[in-house]
């Protein structure tokens, strides 16, 4: 009788937890559920960027995307310099994948992390540009890597180009945005797309070659990780979190579940 009465508290506890947890996605504002949304990444294979586009490289140095299109693959990372959370995983995991492969930027391929934030400078991108360098520790690579800056127009049409679509809070100033990159052919068509944070060495190793010799990569299997945060002005965590956080409940309730029944079961061969 104990054994039950601990476990129908357990399973009452459980389950208000997740009704708790189903009442926090109803209490998110609507707004943010419409900004997720906005936010997604498309696979535009095979189609040309817009290389007469302007921005500012880390000198702030006008310059055109064309620069960097010659005879090179090109990864090409959209972030933003004062994220504070998934932008920086996500350029660290392309220069931890990039440690590990034989061949290096400037020599054979050209890297862009360029801000979906038209208010960020260059003198913030050069700072970034000079903590990744330091962390990738390969002397010479420098002029294999370019982080730009530009006016709202060209990071507009770059974006929508690789299909990236993001959304930005100004109740919190945060962006809400998807994890990824693209790599694309020295011509300047999109060729591969690369999802999350971590990418792996040997895929992006293939892309890299394939993107070379101008061939276009098939659609990858999609897992989106999205950017977004607990808003400290509401007290509310955004949806992101709170499908993390019910996913828990439901996992809690579940084990919860198989408890009652393996007790059950127990009980019931014991009164025999």
């Amino acid at each position: 009788m104990k054994r039950w009465s601990t476990a129908l508290i357990l399973g009452v506890a459980g389950w208000t937890q997740l009704s708790l947890f189903g009442q926090s996605s109803k209490d998110t504002p609507g707004g943010q559920t419409a900004m997720l949304k906005q936010v997604g990444f498309e696979q535009r294979l095979d189609t040309q960027l817009p290389l007469h586009l302007a921005f500012r490289d880390e000198s702030g140095q006008t310059v055109a995307l064309s620069n960097y299109f010659k005879d090179k693959p090109v990864v090409l990372v959209p972030v933003y310099y004062e994220c504070p959370m998934l932008c920086n995983l996500t350029m660290s995991g392309v220069v931890k994948a990039l440690k590990v492969l034989p061949i290096n930027p400037g020599k054979d391929f050209h890297v862009i992390m360029f801000s979906i934030d038209p208010k960020e400078t260059p003198a913030l991108a050069a700072e970034k540009k000079k903590a990744y360098l330091r962390r990738y520790e390969r002397p010479g690579t420098e002029s294999g890597w370019t982080f730009l800056t530009g006016d709202d127009p060209q990071v507009q049409a770059l974006t929508t180009a690789i299909g990236f679509r993001y959304a930005f809070d100004p109740t919190i100033q945060q962006f809400a945005h998807a994890a990824g990159f693209v790599i694309a052919t020295p011509q300047g068509k999109l060729s591969r797309y690369m999802f999350g944070m971590d990418p792996s060495p040997r895929d992006l190793r293939m892309a890299l070659k394939e993107s070379s010799q101008g061939r276009i990569g098939d659609p990858v299997a999609q897992m989106l990780l999205m950017c977004f945060h607990y808003d400290p002005t509401s007290g509310k965590y955004t949806m992101g979190v709170i499908t993390a956080i019910r996913a828990a409940g439901v996992l809690t309730v579940a084990l919860i579940g198989g408890f009652l029944f393996l007790s059950f079961r127990r009980e019931k061969r014991q009164s025999v």
